[in-house]
């Protein structure tokens, strides 16, 4: 073999294994974003598993550490939370009144973990049912319409059926994925007796307020004071909307952009 040919073979060789190389990063970025989805969906999902068993200590530490910058949660239009202590506040002494049932299913999510590995974005579709029961003389300050006909066991008797989307943004913190922005938007409910288009009428201002549960005995417990207003509104369905893209499904992206506001 002359100097010529084995210099040749040599250069063949080298971009053999620069291609090879190259080859084997790709197939590692592309296992290890794939990696990620599935441990964000698994996040989200075991928030969603606790929430519906009133586990909501358990939720905190799915959230980033105290003292991450921009962290966020927003839930009516009453709000939103933008620090660490008004946001745990939130999953903090959750009551598990007897009665009460709140299964959300979530579905149809959109995930796309940026370039960098460091954030990603989600959303979700919610399908679900909330349900409890309600001393009468609580009841007296909810309207009529809220409530079943009839009473159990000598309470009223709420069951909703319940639509909503989630947005959330995630942050990679040592080495786990974390919740970092959290926003849910009530699409629709109504009773079980009745159906979403003739609710929707009636329902209106209930989203504006900073209601957060039913507790013990159906009492209603609101959410602690906000940290800033909404920068925009978002209100369910009625009979008058027109149905929009919101929130917008995250598209591939290099770094973090803040698109659910």
């Amino acid at each position: 073999m002359s100097d010529t040919t084995a210099e040749a073979t040599l250069s063949d060789l080298a971009a053999e294994v620069a291609r090879l190389r190259d080859e084997v990063a790709a197939a590692n970025r592309l296992a290890r974003r794939a990696a990620d989805r599935g441990e964000i969906e698994n996040l989200f999902n075991r928030y969603m598993y606790l929430h519906n068993a009133f586990q909501d200590e358990q939720i905190i530490p799915l959230w980033v550490k105290e003292g991450t910058e921009g962290i966020r949660a927003r839930y009516t239009n009453a709000g939103q939370y933008t620090t660490y202590e008004s946001v745990i506040r939130y999953h903090q002494g959750r009551p598990a009144p007897a009665g009460k049932l709140i299964l959300h299913a979530t579905t149809t999510p959109v995930i796309e973990v940026a370039a960098d590995g460091e954030t990603a974005k989600g959303v979700w579709l919610m399908a679900g049912t909330e349900s409890g029961l309600t001393d009468p003389e609580v009841a007296k300050d909810s309207p009529d319409f809220m409530y079943s006909p009839g009473e159990v066991q000598g309470k009223k008797v709420w069951a909703h059926w319940v639509w909503c989307k989630y947005a959330i943004d995630f942050l990679r913190q040592d080495g786990e994925w974390k919740i970092w922005k959290f926003r849910c938007y009530e699409l629709a409910r109504a009773p079980f007796e009745e159906n979403w288009v003739s609710f929707g009428e009636k329902n209106q201002a209930a989203f504006d307020l900073d209601l957060m549960y039913f507790g013990d005995d159906g009492k209603p417990v609101f959410m602690p004071p906000a940290d800033e207003p909404v920068p925009s509104e978002n209100h369910p369905y009625s009979p008058d909307t027109v149905q929009k893209l919101e929130p917008v499904p995250p598209v591939a992206h290099d770094t973090f952009t803040d698109t659910f506001k």
